[in-house]
């Protein structure tokens, strides 16, 4: 069983990229999953808050500045990328405020497996997915409206609400399970990532089966978008923590949890108060920021292999 979960969480990408095709091809399949994609977020944010304890807490007090510098990184950087993307590309309402969605949410549930596997500071990374899924609530419906409210009919009161039951709730029902019955908890760790995995595929495949015309229409466009939206994110992420003068392994995390986003809570927002089509780019980013987070972790720890090896002939 454990060497099928893991199977499942590695290929992660591969099944989300599958669930996306099949629901482009045969959207009658999957179409029924549309109505049950919030409560399937909420599943997700659960098992994220079955991985939290309440110590991860006492990161916070710990680094307040540097929790802090990341959770104001990620509520600018996307969010700005998001809206000059938008722009640049003149994308139709309906598909911008998807990109816009995305911008910004908090930071990704994967990242904190990928801050690992690039030898990030993964304590910090845990405690800015936390810090800046808790601020979620109050920062993501307000700055949203207030970057596309112009275009859009939006109701902040309403995304914030929505936000409360799908995220923070859930969230804090899981850490408290951990807390109060983490014997239970420690049982399941072992099939609980595979099993947000495919809950991920089956919100990419329901959204997908929605809204199938337009991908085929926007598709690659917005394709190049998120791309475009999660490199900046890393890069200028990576760049201000430098700025920062913080040490690499810190700086890695930094560009990880800048540049990969919540993309599920973003669907879930786009198919609950706008459109099928508003939450393709949620879809694709949910495919695109796996793959991508791998190869920038594969990136920095080739470039400790090179510094190894380099002090080694030196020596």
């Amino acid at each position: 069983m454990q060497a099928f979960c893991h199977l499942i969480t590695r290929n992660m990408a591969l099944l989300v990229l599958a669930a996306g095709v099949l629901g482009a091809v045969s959207p009658g399949t999957c179409k029924w999953i549309g109505p049950h994609i919030p409560m399937l977020l909420g599943v997700v944010m659960f098992g994220m808050g079955m991985t939290l304890r309440l110590e991860d807490f006492r990161i916070l007090a710990k680094r307040p500045w540097e929790v802090a510098a990341g959770a104001l990184l990620q509520f600018t950087i996307m969010p700005f990328m998001a809206w000059v993307l938008v722009k640049c590309f003149a994308i139709p309402p309906e598909l911008a405020i998807g990109v816009i969605l995305v911008g910004t949410c908090p930071g990704g549930t994967a990242s904190n497996v990928i801050a690992y596997l690039a030898k990030g500071d993964v304590a910090l990374s845990v405690a800015m997915t936390t810090c800046t899924t808790l601020l979620a609530p109050f920062v993501t419906p307000w700055i949203t409206w207030w970057l596309a409210g112009a275009w859009i009919a939006i109701s902040p009161e309403a995304m914030m609400m929505s936000i409360v039951k799908m995220v923070l709730v859930p969230v804090l029902a899981g850490l408290l399970m951990n807390h109060f019955a983490g014997g239970l908890v420690k049982k399941c760790l072992t099939i609980l990532p595979a099993f947000s995995a495919l809950t991920v595929v089956l919100i990419v495949a329901g959204v997908v089966a929605l809204s199938a015309a337009k991908l085929m229409q926007y598709g690659l466009m917005i394709a190049g978008v998120v791309v475009l939206h999660n490199g900046f994110g890393i890069l200028l992420g990576y760049m201000m923590a430098k700025v920062l003068k913080m040490e690499p392994a810190k700086a890695r995390s930094m560009a990880i949890e800048v540049g990969m986003q919540n993309s599920g809570l973003a669907t879930a927002l786009s198919v609950k108060f706008f459109t099928p089509e508003a939450a393709i780019p949620g879809a694709i980013f949910s495919v695109w920021h796996n793959i991508s987070g791998s190869l920038v972790a594969n990136y920095f720890v080739r470039q400790d292999e090179k510094a190894a090896e380099a002090a080694g002939q030196e020596a």
